[in-house]
């Protein structure tokens, strides 16, 4: 099944070709071209303070000459170590101006986690916050780290001398002085879009150790155009200086959010493959003004979708949840909404409708990838008069393939057939998209990536007759009740649709006689026994898919982009 579906013009967004023509540049054009195009319009808000398109590839500009005069450029990776504040785009864009590698590291990550994706990388530099630079303090003498930019969470400066008992008195610089008295025009180098890394990102961990995914320029620039031109009904261009930049062909009625008119509340991660693409990179090229919050505070959040009059809304399951258990949700005027985009995990079907008649005039477009994939592989159409269907990730995006094969398929290549439609397999997918491999894991790299470009991704799904994937679930979540493959969303799912459960996840209890037992944690909403629980669910499945035990917890641990943590659910029992 391919990046054709079905041949039904509602599956494809209005007046679109089916493969794209990208321009061989570096991720710096994304940047060029939306500073010339877009100039003095607000590409970030944050706390009352506005950055434009045009200062912003300024900072980025100074910063990456201030990496280049400290010795760090083409083959050295420097690391991030922030949250969603504006020191991130500019340190992310300086980075690959100076013609390094970026590696995002999740600030809340311990420092054991720290010391070995920095150590793992092989990371010069990291910038990294006061607030949160406790961690790396404690990292920093296991890695290959030499210099540690500091950020402030407040003021101009911070007094390195004395931060973390002066654990970076020697490596330590601050932020602003990396780019003082630096040009603040691009420095030229000479960069392959096509072999050198843009991106060492680690994978999300939800199943074991993080192993980093190799992402050349032209990946990030390439998946970039895909979910952009998607959602905007637009095809990819350059500026008459070399700059990457959009042209919006698609009508006002299909596509009601114009370039250059977007506004976006922004919570999901820069540090994650969705936030980094779908929150930083696309925006550019959109021409949006992002406002920044760098960590879910539900009540503000929605009172800037309110005040700004956002236009889109975007995350991950997580974040609609928060939003919809909030009690102004209902009261907010958030009418300007026109586009509401979903990644990171699936989206249960009954929370899908709660968004639905919130946002009428809003499309909802789920859609689906991993790390592996540098963001995504399909989506449900963006544009008004197409077919979305619930349930559903949609159909691969341009110049993308997926088919399912057998779980237990020994090797997938280009002679490997693709199951049916409605025969449940693991999704596979090529594309230009597709990850080079695992930083120093040859084994395992092999293991996922056939030499013609298949992807195992290790997510289970079904096509339907029109070519519309269906996550069922992770292969590794998937747990064995009895010798019946039992998938965990399943039930997920219908305990969703229970008015009493706010949130759930179903992990396998090992059992020495029957494998794995089915068991859910839940957060209630209101009074419900575990007993009511079992009963409501195991009316509905057959009889090996019965939920076996019902453990009532507070929350339900996530990572950082929202995935779930059914690791530490494992170790519970």
């Amino acid at each position: 099944m391919g990046a054709t579906s079905a041949g039904n013009p509602a599956h494809w967004p209005a007046g679109l070709p089916r493969s794209l023509d990208y321009p061989d540049v570096a991720v710096g054009a994304i940047l060029a071209g939306a500073a010339r195009r877009w100039g003095d319009r607000t590409a970030f808000h944050y706390q009352g303070q506005d950055i434009s398109y045009a200062e912003l590839a300024r900072q980025a500009a100074r910063f990456a000459h201030g990496l280049r005069a400290r010795g760090i450029g083409r083959g050295d990776v420097v690391a991030i170590h922030l949250p969603n504040i504006p020191q991130f785009p500019v340190a992310y864009y300086g980075i690959l101006l100076a013609g390094a590698t970026f590696s995002p590291c999740n600030p809340l990550l311990p420092p054991d986690d720290l010391a070995f994706q920095l150590d793992d990388c092989g990371a010069v530099a990291v910038v990294t916050l006061d607030f949160v630079a406790g961690s790396l303090a404690q990292a920093l003498k296991n890695t290959k780290v030499r210099t540690v930019i500091v950020a402030p969470l407040m003021g101009d400066a911070v007094d390195l001398s004395t931060l973390c008992d002066g654990a970076f008195a020697e490596c330590g610089v601050n932020f602003a002085e990396i780019g003082a008295g630096q040009p603040d025009t691009f420095p030229e180098v000479d960069i392959d879009p096509r072999t050198d890394l843009a991106h060492i990102a680690y994978t999300g961990g939800t199943t074991g150790r993080s192993k980093g995914v190799m992402i050349p320029h032209r990946n990030v620039v390439v998946c970039s155009l895909q979910y952009a031109c998607w959602g905007a009904g637009a095809l990819p261009k350059l500026d008459e200086a070399g700059g990457l930049t959009l042209d919006q062909i698609g009508s006002e009625e299909e596509y009601p959010v114009r370039l250059g008119t977007g506004v976006l509340v922004n919570v999901a991660p820069w540090f994650h493959a969705m936030g980094t693409i779908g929150y930083l990179n696309m925006p550019m090229l959109n021409g949006s003004t992002v406002v920044v919050h760098p960590r879910l505070d539900v009540p503000a959040f929605l009172a800037d979708m309110e005040k700004f009059r956002a236009t889109t809304l975007g995350g991950a399951p997580a974040l609609f949840s928060a939003l919809m258990a909030d009690p102004s949700f209902e009261t907010r005027d958030l009418s300007s909404v026109r586009s509401i985009s979903s990644g990171a995990a699936p989206l249960p079907v009954e929370m899908i409708n709660k968004l639905r008649e919130k946002f009428p005039d809003a499309t909802l477009v789920e859609a689906y990838g991993l790390t592996e994939v540098t963001m995504g592989v399909t989506a449900n159409p963006p544009h008004r008069s197409g077919e979305r269907k619930a349930g559903t990730v949609g159909v691969p995006v341009f110049d993308t393939q997926v088919k399912l094969v057998p779980v237990d398929a020994e090797k997938v290549d280009d002679s490997t057939p693709g199951l049916p439609p409605g025969q449940e397999g693991e999704v596979c997918a090529k594309g230009p998209q597709v990850m080079v491999g695992y930083l120093n894991r040859p084994e395992e790299t092999a293991a996922v990536l056939s030499e013609d470009g298949w992807l195992r991704t290790g997510d289970i799904g079904v096509f339907d007759e029109d070519g519309y994937l269906s996550i069922v679930d992770r292969k590794k979540d998937m747990l064995i009740y009895n010798g019946y493959n039992v998938y965990p969303r399943e039930l997920e799912e219908i305990l969703f649709t229970h008015p009493k459960v706010a949130n759930a996840a179903v992990v396998g209890r090992p059992d020495s006689k029957a494998g794995e037992l089915p068991t859910a944690f839940v957060v209630k909403s209101g009074e419900v026994t575990a007993e009511e629980l079992m009963e409501y669910v195991n009316a509905k499945v057959i009889h090996y898919k019965k939920l076996r035990e019902v453990i009532f917890v507070d929350e339900i641990p996530v990572s950082a982009a929202g995935k779930v943590l059914k690791r530490e659910l494992r170790e519970r029992l």
